[in-house]
Formats: C-alpha cells, structure tokens, sequence
C-alpha cells in the first residue's frame, strides 16, 4: 500500500471545512429521552483510540445508519436519535482525497484498530482488522469501488430467506431507477451516475441506462488514464475467451474485464454515506445525532411484547467511568454497528448463545446461537513485477515534490491521479477448470454462473497489504481476491466490558478451496500478463513472488502474504421466518425479540462476490422501506 505521511503534514491545513451544524457530544443534554426510533451506528469506543477533534461536528452513524437517518427523517412526525462513537471526516484530508485512500486503513484516529486472533490458515498470523470509526463509517476508509454483486447473489438471498423481495430484479429499482410501487413504497434508487471530475469522454465504459442519475451517492468512471490502460483493453482482444471484455459489471453478469466504477464525486472527491446521506438531513429539527458516545448495551423491558423480549431502550456512556444513560424508542431500535460492531453489541446486552454468554459473565435473555457466526471475508493478495516504465505511481509514493504538486491540481480543479482511487478497470473471473476443481467435498462456494470466484486488478505500481515500497524500481502488482470464499469465522466477546474489543477471526483459508481458488487467481493474473499486450514491460517478479512456482509454493506464498479486503459480512445474517438457522427474519426483526431490527453488512446471508458497499446501501434502502411501511 502507499505511504504518504509526509505530504499529509504538509498539506492538511490546505482543506476546506464544511457548514458546520448542531450536534451533541453529552448525552445529558439532549432535550429529550425518548424517541420514535433509535439508529445505534456507534461501536464500543476503545480508550487508546480517543482522538481529539477540532471540530466536533457532523458525526454520525455508518454506511447504512446515515440511509436510515435520513430516510426515516424525513417524516416529520418521526422522532429519530442516532447514536455514533467516531469523529468528524472533516478534519481528515485523506478521507476526501481519493488516491489517498490506502492510507486511511492504518490511520487509528478514525479507524476501530482491531486486530484478529492468530489465523491457522494464514500460519498463524494475527492481521490488522480495521472498521471505520469516523463520520460515514468503512464508506470513508473504503476503496471506493461499486459493484452491485451477481444476479446469482441477490437471488440466492431471496431463495435463502424465502422472500422474493431480496431477489435481483426487485433489488434493481433501489439501484438504478426512482418508482412507486402499487403498494406506495417508495423504492428510493442510492445511485446517481455523474461524469469524471476530468469530463473525459467515457462513452463504450459504461452502460449509462443500467444505473440511477437522481440518488444521493454519486457514481463515476476513473478521472485520469494511466500509462496501462491500453495494455489492460489490448489483453482483452489477444485473450478474449479468458478475458472478454464487459461493458458495465454492474449488469447482474460483472464477469469480465470493465472499468471501474466507484463512489466518487464529480468534483473529483469521495461520495461517502456522511456527504451522500446525512449532511442533507442536518438541519431537520426531528433529527437528533449524538456523537462522541458509545452504546453499551440494548436494554430489554421488563415485560414481553407479543410474547418475547422488547429490546426499545439503548444504554450509552462518553466513556468507561461517566454515567449510563438510558434513550427509549416508541417504535424501534435499529443496529447499524456493521459486521464487527453488531454482533459484538447483540451479546453484551444478552442475545446470543448462551454458553457463550455466561462463560463472559452476561446473562442470556435470548437464545441465538447465530450471532457472532457466519463472518465471511474476502481474502487479498499482492503480487509484483518490476517494470520497464518510469511512470508508474511509485515516483509519486517516494516524491514529495511531485506528490504535493499533483496534490494541488486535485484540490484546484478535482483533477489528475489524485482523482482516482482503485485502478481503471478491474477483471472477474471463475476458476477455469471447474469440473474437476470442485466436487462433493469441496462444492463451489459461488452462488451461480454469473458470479465471479475471483476478482483481479492490475496496479500501475507496487502494491502490498504486508512489504513495504523497495526505495528503488518500477512496478505493476497483481491484486487477487478470492471473491466468493468458502472460509467461515466468528464475532465473539472477549469480556463483558463494552469498552473492550471483541475476539474476531475472519478463519481465512480454513476451508482449503480457498487457497486453492487463491492460487488459481495467481495463474490467472500470470496469464494475463503473458500477453503480447505486455510484452517489453512487465520483466521478472518480486521476490518473495518470485520464489513461488508450484500449486505448494504458490500457496505457501499466499497464506504468508494475504490480508483482508476489509468486506466482512454474514454475523446477523437473515433467513427465512420459520429457519432455526440466522439471527434475523426476511424484514430484518431480531428473531425472538420485538422492536430491533439490524440494518447493516451483518444482515448479508452469504458475502456478495463484490465489493460490499453498494449491497449495503440498497439494503438499507429496502429496510428503510419495510420499516416506514410497517408504521404506516
């Protein structure tokens, strides 16, 4: 990954600062105790990680928490506190800056600084596990890349919750198109496709009638063209039937080479939920946000609703020593902690499994033995070639000169690298041999022919998740992802203190058809660069590359250098109403429990062979719908 900490220092004062609005830091001065609903976007704030903010201002709940913010808001006669631990992206350049955005993942002053425990299939290492804890949650630390997952995906969620609703074709709407549905639900489209900060003609890059052009989170194509992406559309024509070509990966279908699309403003900065979803709510007097104060547990009633245990009141501190105060919902209580945060608070205030529970002093109110359960996460692996170039991103990475110079194009007119974040284009694939590959014991963890086993982009410059920039050379790195990984693990609790981070283990390559997937992805991106397209430029890898050539070393070499790709889902995944398996029911309710709901990465059954935000923001779109609905 890159390092900028230098050019950081130097041109931070530089950034603008945003309207600032009122928001509340004490949760003893909000004027009410209780509300319509409770949005729990905050996680237990960890004392070493406190960050001092020079403005407190515009703090609020994650990716999904900012939709129903705003979604739910907009009912004056609703009530609606959310409730976040993080600070202001404001004072945080990098997070606007979008090459920058590789940076911010070991950044501790807005990010939960989680670490795993030692991974068996990554020989027993323990890897950064970081969530955003700032203003927009992981949707300001991301990538920023946009994919809506496979048809397949979408249709294995309605087959597995037994609720068409989940399904492609009726998710489409919430992604690209605004209608009224004959029951009146609003169906409200997170998309809106805007040109390149550049205005660089994008026409053959993009299907423009696939996607939404009036939803809060703008979308667009990479600003700039590097040096390779020519070589990248070349490969497409000299291996066509290992890498067609795909006009817009977003169809249902990405398999394929395309361009990239990502969460992008078409001023050239990041499109995250805080800018996309809360900042236009702010000044909505029915809307409440307290910052700078952690849950610490939700509190159930002392009499059951409907026969189970009414979970409408929310427990929060500043701190470890200040005082609990406890905000009741009339309607509903809904965790939008993501993946990490959700489980984690779901057990501190008693549901889960039970002797899991009392063996950290809680005890159980519902008996879920799911929560905590099902983590899937996308393994991600960097592989590198010296190149013969001298114009790759590296130069930038180790001149500050240069660095600073196209610092000021970006922040002048949104323009240049600076603009961009992921790589131009990106490759999805499935393994190439697949009637041998899996079987009976291993059977394909994909959910169907179109969703990809393995996504690869190619990097005009040194990338890895665990070496550092060598101080010399030109490169192109290879990422590789295990897109649909088999591999299971859990959230669990360490304690019952709130203020003390849960025990995570992603189990990366415990299921072995990962690493054998991982290594086929390796092959695969070999292949790519074998060629003519780059014949002349890409000349002999990197060690410890380099050292790697069987199937064993390959894969020796993929559990020692893998990391996360920070797309964790799966730990309150919904089902079907009447399934003992999961943690939710199709429209989102905590099963055995009655006025919580989960609207966050967790509630995802399976992980979508993609990157996950997109999938996040239409499902809080749907749970903004069901639960408007079901008040109406």
């Amino acid at each position: 990954m890159r390092s900028f900490l230098a050019l950081t220092a130097l041109i931070a004062p530089t950034l603008w600062r945003l309207t600032e609005a009122a928001l509340y830091t004490d949760p003893s001065l909000l004027p009410q105790l209780r509300y319509d609903f409770i949005i729990v976007g905050g996680k237990p704030f960890h004392p070493q990680a406190r960050r001092r903010l020079l403005i407190p201002v515009l703090c609020t709940a994650g990716t999904a928490g900012n939709v129903l913010a705003n979604r739910l808001s907009e009912n004056a006669a609703y009530t609606v506190l959310v409730v976040e631990a993080g600070g202001s992206d404001e004072e945080v350049f990098a997070i606007q800056v979008p090459f920058l955005d590789s940076t911010l993942s070991s950044d501790a002053s807005i990010i939960w600084n989680y670490t795993t425990t030692a991974q068996t299939g990554l020989f027993n290492r323990s890897i950064s596990y970081p969530r955003g804890r700032v203003l927009g949650g992981s949707s300001s630390i991301n990538y920023m890349v946009w994919t809506r997952g496979s048809k397949d995906d979408w249709d294995r969620y309605a087959e597995f919750t037994e609720d068409d609703g989940w399904s492609w074709d009726a998710m489409l709407p919430y992604m690209i198109k605004s209608l009224l549905s004959e029951s009146s639900s609003r169906l409200r489209q997170s998309e809106r496709l805007v040109p390149p900060s550049s205005g660089r003609n994008t026409t053959g890059e993009i299907d423009v009638s696939l996607h939404g052009h009036k939803g809060p989170v703008n979308i667009s194509l990479a600003s700039a063209t590097t040096p390779i992406d020519g070589r990248i559309l070349e490969t497409t024509h000299d291996l066509p039937q290992l890498f067609p070509y795909n006009l817009d990966m977003n169809s249902g279908d990405p398999l394929g080479v395309g361009y990239t699309q990502s969460s992008i403003t078409s001023a050239g900065r990041r499109a995250n939920s805080a800018v996309s979803y809360l900042r236009p709510a702010l000044e909505r007097p029915n809307l409440h946000v307290l910052i700078q104060t952690q849950v610490t547990k939700l509190v159930a009633s002392e009499t059951l609703v409907n026969g189970t245990a009414a979970f409408t009141s929310v427990e929060v501190a500043k701190n470890a020593s200040s005082d609990r105060i406890v905000f009741q919902a009339n309607k509903e209580v809904i965790l939008s902690a993501g993946a990490i945060g959700t489980p984690q608070i779901l057990q501190l205030s008693g549901i889960g499994d039970p002797d899991k529970l009392r063996s950290v002093g809680i005890t159980p109110l519902v008996n879920l033995s799911d929560v905590g359960e099902n983590l899937v996460d996308q393994p991600i692996l960097g592989s590198q070639w010296f190149a013969n170039s001298t114009a790759t991103n590296d130069q930038i990475t180790r001149d500050a000169t240069l660095a600073t110079e196209l610092y000021a194009q970006w922040n002048a007119s949104g323009t240049g690298p600076y603009a961009d974040g992921s790589p131009p284009q990106l490759i999805w694939t499935r393994v190439s041999n697949e009637s041998t590959f899996f079987n009976d014991t291993f059977p394909d963890p994909a959910s169907g022919p179109t969703s990809p086993h393995i996504e690869i982009s190619v990097e005009n410059g040194f990338i890895s998740f665990v070496q550092s920039l060598p101080a010399t050379g030109n490169f192109i790195s290879m990422v590789t992802i295990v897109s649909s990984p088999a591999s299971r693990g859990s959230v669990t609790l360490a304690s019952s203190d709130p203020f003390d981070f849960p025990l995570i283990d992603p189990g990366f390559f415990t299921d072995p058809i990962d690493v054998d997937i991982m290594v086929e992805a390796i092959r695969q991106s070999m292949e790519f660069l074998r060629a003519s397209a780059w014949t002349g430029y890409v000349l002999q890898e990197v060690s410890p590359f380099a050292q790697a050539s069987t199937d064993a070393e390959l894969a020796a070499y993929a559990r020692n250098y893998s990391a996360t790709e920070n797309h964790p889902v799966g730990t309150a995944r919904m089902s079907s109403a009447s399934s003992s398996e999961g943690v939710l029911t199709p429209d989102l309710r905590v099963k055995g429990t009655s006025g919580l709901r989960v609207v966050d990465a967790s509630v995802l059954p399976f992980i979508p062979a993609a990157h996950t935000q997109a999938s996040v923001y239409a499902v809080a779109e749907r749970a903004a719908d069901i639960i408007i609905e079901s008040w109406a």
